[in-house]
């Protein structure tokens, strides 16, 4: 073997064992990397750059995370914050928008406000309307796995092992309910689908996307329902007037959307999609635990957003420099949507480690990450 076939053997060599260190050289850090898709409730900034309202990089969103008003849609950290700290990673996941070179080896946060499932269901409200979709958000990922090539030489064997260790965290379909089908005075969505069919089309786009990312390497994938939104305090706001009420016919039609999906996750685990593990998070149960557990948890104010306007703080959301409520931690919601950081905590947490299946089936993430 000539000197420079030698020189570029070790060149190739130092690469690989550079790049090995940089993805697993953390002590505590239990997967290489941690992907993440969805809408506002785990965007942390992709919405900052494009024309839309739909944007929370200004104060007091952030008051209480160290950056400050980065562009998460609550007053500190995010669900899939907190996870990236129980998974041991050092740092945040940086918004796909921003990630940059050997960073995406740690993973990207693809998530957007207003994000549907269904393109061809966008919402009304054109001047918020710029979002990444979810076909955009798994294209954003397929591009980000073209770019991960160049560091295992072009090895795809080599890419797909390093990524079926990794988490992929996929939470969405609020927008579907909320700015759609719900929209009756703007939409003819729920006149054209029963909730039944609404729910079913919803997860056949989503059974191709959550394939879509397994043909592109995932294997160890959460999936979280959708929440109790019938109760958040802009529905509370809506609905009758009255400010006390929970919408229960969202609810009930959420409960369907939820349904079809952990039946999904049964079967892509029963052998539709070969070597792959989902974990379900049940959103609706977890968030409507807390409600009526509240004051175990700590929280005083479950039906108001400690930011906001109107009744219940949920006519419209949080305004620039706007003052929000004195102590965050005793309120379950943040904004008209969105909950608090100390909310996300104990939904992580629960997520992350509890034994119930009632929060997270077949298995939790922890176990996920052992597997």
């Amino acid at each position: 073997m000539g000197n420079s076939s030698v020189f570029v053997l070790l060149a190739v060599v130092s690469l690989w064992c550079f790049t090995a260190r940089t993805a697993f050289s953390q002590p505590n850090l239990q997967v290489p990397c941690l992907f993440i898709f969805g809408d506002s409730l785990v965007d942390n900034g992709n919405n900052n750059g494009i024309l839309t309202l739909a944007r929370a990089n200004y104060m007091p969103y952030g008051i209480d995370f160290p950056q400050g008003a980065t562009g998460r849609f609550t007053n500190g950290r995010t669900f899939v914050d907190i996870l990236a700290q129980l998974l041991g990673f050092p740092n945040y996941i940086p918004p796909y928008a921003r990630a940059r070179g050997r960073e995406l080896l740690h993973g990207a946060n693809y998530a957007s406000e207003l994000l549907e499932l269904e393109m061809k269901l966008e919402t009304i409200w054109y001047i918020q309307r710029d979002h990444m979709s979810m076909n955009q958000q798994v294209d954003s990922f397929g591009s980000t796995v073209q770019k991960l090539r160049r560091y295992f030489r072009g090895d795809v064997n080599a890419l797909g092992t390093y990524l079926s260790k990794c988490i992929f965290y996929s939470g969405l379909g609020s927008n579907d309910y909320l700015n759609n089908y719900f929209m009756r005075d703007y939409y003819s969505t729920s006149s054209q689908y029963t909730p039944q069919a609404y729910a079913a089309s919803l997860i056949q786009d989503y059974s191709r996307q959550l394939t879509e990312l397994y043909n592109l390497g995932a294997r160890k994938v959460i999936v979280t329902g959708v929440g109790q939104i019938g109760c958040i305090p802009y529905q509370l706001a809506r609905y009758n007037g009255s400010g006390s009420r929970c919408n229960e016919e969202i609810n009930s039609a959420i409960v369907l959307f939820n349904t079809a999906l952990k039946r999904l996750v049964d079967r892509f685990n029963k052998g539709q999609l070969p070597g792959a593990k989902f974990v379900y998070l049940d959103s609706f149960q977890s968030s409507q635990d807390l409600v009526r557990n509240a004051r175990t948890y700590g929280f005083e104010v479950v039906d108001k957003g400690c930011c906001g306007v109107g009744r219940n703080n949920g006519q419209i959301t949080c305004l620039p420099l706007q003052t929000p409520c004195d102590d965050r931690r005793k309120y379950l919601f943040w904004d008209a949507f969105h909950p608090t950081e100390v909310a996300n905590i104990l939904l992580a947490k629960k997520a992350y480690s509890s034994k119930s299946k009632s929060y997270a089936y077949p298995i939790n993430i922890q176990q996920l990450v052992m597997l």
